[in-house]
C-alpha cells in the first residue's frame, strides 16, 4: 500500500484562510494519507489568556502540568476537531485521534537528563494495524500531538516526532512517503527568504548549516525526525510550504527534499 503522511504545522493551522487552503490541497491528494497536527502557536495564545506562558527550549515545549491541561485541550480537542469538521466537508472521511484514543502511540515520559522536560512523551510504540484497519476503509486518520503512556497519563509529544515514528512505523510493510507542510518554502540559507531554498539536503549538509547557524531552533527537531525516517525506511521526505504539497506528491521542483546522498546546494 503506499501511503502518504502528511504533518501541518501551528503557523497554517492558526490562520483559518490558510487551514482552508491547505485541507482543500490535502483532500486533492491522491491515495492513502494520514495527517498529523500540532498547534503550539495556538496553544501559546491560549495558554496566555489563561496566565501560562509558554517555555521553549531548542524549539521544544517544556511541559508542565497546567500547560499539559492546554495543549490536550487545544490539540486534541479543538483543532482536531475543527479539522475532522472541515475535511468531512471536503467529501473525505475522517477520524481524529490523540495516541490514547485506539492505543494508537504509546510513550514513555521523557527522562530528565540536562534539561527537565516536563510531561513530554517519547514515542514506543504505534499501532499499525489500527491504521492500516482505517486505511482500507478508506478513512483518513487525523492524529494530534498528543500520547499516552498506557499508566492512565496524557504525554505531550512532537508533532514532527509522531509524523516521523508513525512513518517508520507504517513503511515497513508499507511505501510511505513524509512531508512536513510549514510556512517556510523549505530550508532555507536566509530564514527571511523564501528564494534562498535549499532544494536538496543530506546529514553532510545539515551538519554544515547547523555548525554555521543557518538551521537553529524548531527546524533541528524537524530535520533530525526527518533523518530517522530516511534511515528506517521511508521512502522519501519532504518539507515545505503547505501550498505546495500537490505540487511536491506530483514530484514537481518544489521546497527541500532530504535525502541520503550526498548533493551539491544547487
Amino acid at each position: 500500500m503506499k501511503i502518504s503522511i502528511v504533518k501541518i504545522g501551528g503557523n497554517v493551522i492558526d490562520d483559518p484562510q490558510k487551514l482552508d487552503e491547505f485541507l482543500y490541497l490535502f483532500a486533492r491528494l491522491e491515495g492513502k494519507k494520514i495527517l498529523v497536527h500540532g498547534g503550539g502557536v495556538m496553544a501559546s495564545k491560549f495558554g496566555e489568556r489563561l496566565g501560562i506562558q509558554p517555555n521553549m527550549v531548542d524549539g521544544r515545549r517544556i511541559t508542565d502540568a497546567e500547560t499539559l491541561d492546554v495543549v490536550t485541550m487545544v490539540y486534541g480537542g479543538l483543532i482536531n476537531k475543527k479539522i475532522v469538521a472541515k475535511l468531512q466537508a471536503l467529501e473525505q472521511n475522517a477520524l481524529g485521534f490523540t495516541g490514547a484514543d485506539g492505543n494508537l502511540i504509546r510513550s514513555a515520559k521523557r527522562p530528565v537528563k540536562d534539561i527537565d522536560y516536563g510531561f513530554v512523551g517519547d514515542v514506543k510504540e504505534v499501532d499499525t494495524e489500527l491504521l492500516d484497519t482505517l486505511l482500507e476503509k478508506d478513512i483518513i486518520p487525523v492524529v494530534s500531538a498528543i500520547t499516552h503512556d498506557k499508566k492512565g497519563n496524557l504525554l505531550n509529544t512532537n508533532a514532527d516526532t509522531i509524523a516521523s515514528e508513525i512513518a517508520t512505523s507504517m513503511a515497513v510493510k508499507n511505501t510511505v512517503r513524509l512531508y512536513f507542510c510549514f510556512n517556510k518554502a523549505g530550508v532555507l540559507i536566509d530564514e527571511n527568504n523564501d528564494d534562498s531554498v535549499v532544494p536538496k539536503i543530506n546529514e553532510d549538509i545539515y551538519d554544515e548549516l547547523k555548525k554555521d547557524k543557518v538551521i537553529h531552533s524548531g527546524m533541528i527537531p524537524k530535520l533530525d525526525n526527518a533523518f530517522s525516517a530516511l534511515d528506517k525506511g521511508v521512502s522519501n521526505v519532504w518539507l515545505g510550504k503547505a501550498e505546495n504539497l500537490v505540487l511536491a506528491a506530483k514530484g514537481k521542483k518544489s521546497g527541500t527534499n532530504i535525502e541520503k546522498h550526498r548533493y551539491d546546494l544547487y
